[in-house]
């Protein structure tokens, strides 16, 4: 074997990544010894002798010490990144490092194992590197993928080889692809699929014979890539599309997939592969000589592989595995390693995220350059990332009528000549109007040159009135104003234009509650706005019907509230009010007179208010009303706040509005109208609860209508006000089934897999403590409780449909498990296991919700109900919080009149209307302040834990 020393590798400074940009890798300090294999080699040559004769405890032996040298190795590495922070240095070192292993491996084999002392010409081999290992840059936990190239005549020697390599290859833990073909097999291979293709293309050398090697090379050139390059960029491109698909469409995900997700490395290899196919280079350099990218466009390229290499090795070595999802569990952790600190308004983390989101950004806008690259150099047909209008018959250039500096180019808006920005800086708002007003995709050269025009864009412009004009007109059309608004956003000029908007931009919010980041929140939230008012809405028809009731002029009022209300996140301040005070100041450059602006500000100020009432407090009470009210201050503003928080909380993401949520918004409205009207409303509560029973009515056709009447006597207005239909039906059906059975106690389940939950509905004899027994058995079960539903029927039972989150994928799977959760409820509420001790035995808060740290807060409020008093308990969640909290509340002597439960994520927001044991309100402040040390001791953090100070609030 020969002896080839120690792998030693050149140290640079650390890059700093959350404090300037990246720099370039010149400077070299020391070396650093990752793999001696002049010592690995002494070993192997000590194992062959002490299991000379048994090559299977021989191939063991080798595999073993291999590992461990290969552990030493990648915790060096890991060292090494921690240092300098280089990522694609560190992925080329764990790459350089299975090169070694490879060899050492080869090498012991055809010594020790297969030795060939006269070689004939069928016994050659060369081993060759493939796909991601090919490129020479590998994570911790990436698959290695080898070729075993062997000619044209073959004997059991190349395979015997091969075999004893991928045996200890895997003895070693490692995921290897592999495959064992003559040259000829490979081309054939690659001709039929494109997954071998690239795999190819990316071929490197190892060891073995070299002429092998050469030969595929060049036949691969020859009888494959050339006159293909067409067919390959069409594959790849619509590869990503689909990849894109399965990994979520935004780029701007909170936890985005580093290797697979929009603007992640794939997307750079996949720039690769089509440049390297097309373009014939070898190297990435070579792009800078054939002009796809200038100098300062290929150090972008640069600094996005090295960033997401950094990030992508960085997971790997945290998880001990292959981790491709950048979840909120180890996203402080990576910005901690990278060097990230926290800034007033953003944490460490927040600042670690948006970097990636700009980085995000950065890889879809290198897409873009060299997809105008090849349209130019007609390497590919029609646009496939602009597909908008694909279904129209494409017209040749022309020229647009209302401006000169504009042509359409296959129905692409593009600029007539390099000048057209400087001309006049109008165009870079008038680009994005005239491709909205007619329907255009844009050209990638209008939106490169518009996005190396910014600094055009300065406070003339922005007060310009032809500018803001243009802006109101795109952002309150009805012509897909949120996909016109994402490319001014992706070119950079939304940001410039509305300063405000650019500091959030990529901004990602760390809560389990938001799934995008703050600026793709707001493009969302137009688009939901525009879906309400265009009818394609089916799960806000209320919100719809509002909306043709407004005056004509607020309409545009309320796009721009809309795209203002969390435009002053990251601040200090609260974000509402700051939004607010930004409105105001935006506002008059619209074209807003002082009054309009001042509702778009107030809009803006309140705009968490009524999705918070709705959810958290009584709405049959007549105090919460009136205080609501009181925010209010008209109809006009309650149907605007109406319609922004349905937009607002649609836009949060998939399956966060759901038909709880829509029927609690719209009885909060129908409650409060009558009270800003004087008593007069469109629709007065005796007439909604009729109407809720004529639905079911409608539904229940079958049903005797003598049994339809005594169901709809069980109920209380309350329940016809707040529970949306398909709940009011599934409830029909399962208290006919109890009552069919004779069952006094019964459950049942059903899936709400948009929400991401399990429902379990509970029918029970009413008691005090049924809350508490059941999230008590929830908790045992091992479930978590992120949503309740509880009522009362009119003959004293409970009717309580409880929101557990969803572990499994399958509904099989999860029916099985939700089994175990009602079984745990049966029991509980049979009194078969004793709650407080099964409780305590289990490990409370998951994984997921360690990343947070919440402070907590209980208020104590007797101005929000006539007759209760409101404990406000908000915390970070965990599983068997619902049960700790009622539980204490019962051992404090409170009886609990309501609980409205819910969560935002990882935060829980759980509000109690209780009264003392002789039904009195609690007003002593000694009672108060017992009970609020005691609800804040089961908020706050274990020991070793750190979070801030907890906060106590009481209202007399």
């Amino acid at each position: 074997m020969s002896p080839r020393g120690p792998i030693r590798y050149d140290t640079a400074p650390a890059l700093r990544y959350g404090h300037e940009p990246m720099l370039t890798l010149t400077e070299t300090s020391r070396e650093a010894e990752l793999f001696d294999a002049v010592g690995i080699a002494a070993e192997l040559e000590r194992l062959a002798e002490v299991h000379a004769g048994n090559a299977r405890e021989l191939r063991l032996a080798v595999s073993r010490h291999l590992r461990g040298a290969l552990a030493r190795g990648r915790a060096s590495v890991e060292g090494l990144l921690l240092a300098d922070r280089h990522g694609r240095r560190c992925a080329e070192r764990l790459s350089a490092m299975q090169d070694e292993i490879v060899r050492v491996l080869f090498e012991f084999a055809i010594k020790h194992l297969y030795p060939a002392q006269n070689p004939s010409e069928a016994e050659r081999m060369a081993i060759v590197a493939t796909g991601g290992y090919g490129r020479g840059v590998l994570a911790a936990g990436s698959d290695i993928d080898l070729l075993f190239l062997l000619p044209y005549k073959q004997t059991a020697w190349g395979e015997s080889v091969a075999e004893t390599i991928l045996y200890c290859l895997w003895d070693m833990g490692l995921k290897v692809g592999h495959a064992t073909r003559s040259i000829s097999e490979c081309i054939r291979a690659a001709k039929a699929d494109m997954t071998i293709r690239t795999a190819l293309l990316e071929a490197r050398y190892l060891l073995g014979d070299r002429k092998l090697y050469d030969e595929l090379i060049a036949r691969f050139d020859k009888e494959v890539v050339q006159g293909t390059a067409a067919q390959f960029v069409a594959a790849k491109l619509a590869e990503r599309e689909e990849r894109h698909r399965r990994a979520g469409q935004s780029r701007y995900l909170v936890e985005p997939n580093v290797k697979d997700g929009k603007g992640g490395l794939r997307d750079l290899h996949t720039l690769y592969w089509i440049a390297k196919y097309v373009y014939r280079v070898r190297e990435r350099e070579e792009l800078i000589e054939l002009g796809v990218y200038d100098p300062r466009e290929y150090r972008r390229f640069r600094r996005c592989g090295d960033f997401l290499w950094a990030v992508r090795c960085h997971m790997h070595f945290l998880a001990g595995r292959a981790e491709e999802r950048l979840s909120f569990e180890i996203q402080r952790e990576i910005a901690v390693r990278l060097g990230y600190t926290e800034h007033p308004g953003l944490r460490d983390v927040e600042r670690f995220m948006k970097h990636y989101f700009l980085i995000a950004k950065d890889v879809g806008d290198l897409t873009a350059i060299l997809c105008a690259k090849l349209e130019n150099s007609q390497a590919k047909a029609m646009p496939v990332l602009s597909r908008m209008m694909a279904r129209f018959r494409p017209r040749a250039r022309h020229t647009l009528s209302e401006s000169e500096d504009f042509v359409v180019d296959y129905n692409r808006i593009n600029v007539a000549d390099e000048n057209v920005f400087k001309r006049d800086p109008v165009n870079l708002i008038r680009i994005f109007h005239l491709a909205q007003k007619y329907n255009l995709a844009f050209h990638p050269d209008a939106m490169h040159l518009a996005t190396r025009s910014l600094k055009l864009i300065d406070q003339q412009l922005r007060e310009n009135e032809e500018a803001n004009r243009l802006f109101l007109e795109i952002l309150t059309s009805k012509n897909d104003a949120e996909t016109v608004l994402r490319r001014m956003n992706e070119a950079g000029v939304l940001g410039h234009f509305v300063p405000a908007f650019g500091r959030i931009v990529a901004m990602m919010q760390f809560n389990m509650y938001h799934h995008y980041t703050v600026d793709e929140h707001l493009l969302r939230c137009i688009g939901a706005l525009s879906d309400i008012e265009a009818g394609r809405a089916e799960d806000a028809k209320f919100a719809a019907e509002l909306m043709r009731t407004i005056q004509p002029r607020h309409r545009d009022l309320l796009y721009v509230a809309l795209f203002l209300h969390d435009i002053a996140k990251g601040r200090i301040e609260d974000h509402s009010i700051a939004g607010a005070r930004i409105a105001r100041n935006f506002c008059p450059w619209l074209g807003f007179s002082p009054a309009e602006s001042e509702t778009v500000a107030w809009l803006i100020e309140v705009h968490l208010v009524m999705s918070s009432v709705a959810q958290s407090r009584d709405l049959s009470d007549r105090m919460t009303i009136e205080n609501f009210s009181a925010v209010m201050q008209s109809v006009e503003r309650l149907k605007l706040l109406t319609i922004l928080t349905a937009a607002d909380i649609k836009a949060v993401g998939p399956g966060v509005w759901n038909g709880w949520k829509a029927q609690l918004i719209r009885t909060l409205y129908y409650e409060t109208e009558p009270v800003l009207t004087g008593g007069f409303s469109e629709v007065n509560r005796a007439q909604r609860v009729a109407l809720a029973q004529a639905e079911l009515r409608a539904e229940l056709g079958d049903w005797p209508p003598a049994e339809l009447d005594a169901y709809s006597a069980l109920h209380y207005p309350a329940y016809w006000l707040k529970v949306d239909l398909p709940h009011q039906i599934a409830h029909a059906q399962f208290l006919r089934s109890a009552a069919q059975a004779g069952q006094s106690l019964a459950t049942s389940v059903s899936f709400a897999a948009a929400r991401g939950v399990t429902e379990l509905t509970v029918l029970a004899p009413d008691h005090p403590r049924l809350l508490s027994i059941i999230a008590g058995a929830c908790a045992v079960a091992g479930a978590n409780i992120v949503d309740a539903q509880i009522f009362t029927t009119t003959d004293g039972r409970a009717l309580d449909t409880i929101s557990i989150s969803r572990e499994f994928e399958l509904d099989a799977d999860e029916a099985r498990r939700a089994a175990r959760v009602t079984d745990s409820i049966e029991k509980a509420l049979r009194g078969d296991i004793k709650l407080p001790e099964v409780v305590a035995k289990r490990e409370s808060g998951k994984a997921r919700r360690k990343a947070f740290a919440l402070q907590p807060e209980v208020t104590i409020n007797n101005g929000w109900s006539n007759r209760y008093t409101m404990v406000e308990v908000t915390g970070l969640d965990r599983p068997g919080l619902l049960f700790e909290l009622t539980a204490t509340l019962s051992k404090l002597s409170l009886n609990i009149g309501s609980a409205h439960v819910a969560t935002f994520g990882e935060r829980v927001v759980d509000v109690f209307y209780v009264t003392d044991l002789f039904g009195a309100k609690i007003t002593s402040p000694t009672r108060q302040a017992t009970i609020k040390r005691a609800l804040i001791s089961l908020l706050s953090p274990a020991p070793g834990v750190a979070a801030k100070p907890a906060k106590i609030a009481a209202m007399g």
